[in-house]
């Protein structure tokens, strides 16, 4: 059950990313085969591997693994200024969602 939510984890996250499964192998340093086979609930990526797909997809491990999909964004490699954008733009959407208005 655990391999298989933790290959839909990482297949969703590579499709909202548009990225292969050769593409994604080729970042983090694998066979697009080891990709498949995480992707497919057959394996689980290694240590080193967890690592690499944290740091693409700028997401905590904790997001494959948890019982609950929770997406913690890592912010470290962003400047202040990318970072202050960031706020901002969830500061928007929360007024949005506060105000009752539906972003289409």
């Amino acid at each position: 059950m655990l391999q298989r939510r933790v290959g839909m984890r990482i297949r969703e996250v590579r499709e909202q990313a548009g990225m292969t499964q050769a593409e994604l192998a080729k970042r983090v340093h694998v066979s697009r085969s080891s990709v498949e086979s995480w992707e497919s609930g057959q394996s689980y990526p290694s240590i080193d591997s967890c690592v690499e797909l944290s740091q693409t997809f700028h997401l905590s491990s904790d997001y494959f693994f948890a019982p609950r999909a929770s997406k913690n964004v890592i912010l470290d490699d962003l400047s202040e200024r990318e970072r202050q954008m960031l706020f901002d733009m969830l500061a928007f959407f929360d007024d949005e969602k506060k105000a009752g208005k539906r972003l289409r």
